[in-house]
């Protein structure tokens, strides 16, 4: 097993449920900052109010065009900038979806680079819902978050059918070869899959539960 601080150091601590208020959020600012987390992944809203709370002490992240990815190019990128503007140090957006299924790479890959041109030297991660895709489409969109520029890959949001598999981690390393970084994200319920993750190449974790596995809680969640 690895040593816990080391996974924590690699877990985007998660919470974007709807109905989470800022007593939710700030308890999770809490965690992130005793457990050294990488982040933590909070919707947009709360951007602020966590970034002035932590006031450095972990990086925020948030989400873009989340959780469908169907919201257009401009709208992706006033988001972004927004989000920087407000201290979000992180950004996951998801990819158009549908565009990616009627073989519009071109668009999605010039989707994810104005994105990335958006958020400037900050970090971009690229979430494309691997539980509606293809092996085909996963590989054609590590080519094009490679190709656009963008930081990482990730799996998924954790609000569709599914999350990150080992076979997905697998299919990423091999791809991307180490041309992006990788997250792993959504369904991670135990430390032993966390581990494995990042054994088999992921750099983030995704994730609501880690820190409640780590004090012994349910780990139930994202």
């Amino acid at each position: 097993m690895m040593d816990i601080a080391a996974i924590m150091a690699k877990v985007d601590h998660t919470l974007l449920k709807p109905e989470a208020t800022w007593a939710d959020i700030k308890k999770i600012c809490d965690e992130a900052m005793e457990y050294h987390t990488a982040s933590v992944c909070i919707n947009p809203c709360f951007v602020k109010q966590a970034a002035e709370y932590m006031k450095g002490a972990v990086p925020v992240c948030t989400v873009v065009g989340f959780p469908l990815g169907a919201t257009d190019t401009a709208t992706k990128v006033f988001e972004a900038k927004t989000a920087i503007e407000n201290g979000a140090s992180e950004v996951d957006m998801v990819i158009n979806i549908g565009r990616l299924k009627a073989g519009d790479v071109a668009y999605v890959t010039e989707e994810i680079a104005a994105v990335k041109k958006a958020v400037g030297g900050h970090v971009l991660k690229v979430i494309i819902e691997t539980c509606l895709l293809t092996d085909a489409e996963k590989e054609t969109m590590c080519r094009a978050v490679i190709d656009a520029g963008a930081d990482y890959i990730k799996t998924s949001t954790g609000f569709s059918t599914g999350g990150a598999t080992f076979a997905d981690i697998e299919l990423f390393a091999r791809c991307c070869a180490g041309r992006c970084k990788i997250k792993a994200a959504g369904g991670i319920s135990t430390l032993d899959d966390a581990v494995r993750f990042i054994q088999l190449g992921a750099d983030r974790l995704g994730t609501s539960r880690m820190v409640k596995l780590v004090q012994g809680l349910s780990g139930e969640g994202y």
